[in-house]
């Protein structure tokens, strides 16, 4: 029986939401299938992926194949850099110790690196707030500036009838 990895879509139109799960070759795309590993949704940013590390490592091994989508997957997650390791470890390249010791190293650069990503886009968050508040500040002070002219001007020419008025009658 040849055995995929792949995903299997569920959610509602226009809002994909897809289980990971071990297929059959020739079973339909949403039908029956050996094993629920993950799921993956692409609605989020990031996208959001929560698989079973150890199940997905097993089924690799046992020889099933991803498809190109569940092999990005698996990459970004680390599987498929496990079973690199593993690999070399049953051909005596280096020891269990070692190849747990690269992937830990692993893990901890890519945390590292999507950390550094999520402070740019919070930095570039706080800063188009920044700039959008000094905009707004810029637009109401203007508002207000008009707003006093035009009470200054309506002071002026409720004064200046009141000054001709008083002038009238003191002329005459």
């Amino acid at each position: 029986m040849a055995t995929k990895i792949r995903l299997q879509r569920g959610g509602r139109k226009s809002y994909a939401f897809y289980s990971i799960v071990i297929a059959d070759a020739r079973a339909p795309r949403d039908g029956r299938f050996t094993e629920k590993i993950g799921s993956y949704n692409p609605n989020t940013n990031p996208a959001t992926v929560d698989l079973n590390f150890d199940r997905a490592l097993y089924w690799l091994e046992c020889g099933a194949q991803p498809t190109d989508t569940v092999r990005n997957i698996l990459s970004r997650e680390g599987v498929m850099l496990m079973k690199h390791l593993r690999g070399g470890v049953k051909k005596g390249a280096f020891d269990e110790a070692t190849a747990q010791k690269k992937f830990d190293a692993w893990k901890a650069d890519k945390q590292k690196g999507l950390d550094k990503i999520a402070a740019e886009v919070a930095k570039a968050k706080k800063d188009a707030e920044a700039k959008a508040l000094a905009e707004e500040k810029k637009v109401n002070e203007a508002i207000a500036k008009k707003v006093a002219d035009k009470k200054a001007a309506a002071v002026a020419e409720a004064e200046a009838p009141a000054e001709e008025a008083a002038e009238t009658p003191a002329e005459a």
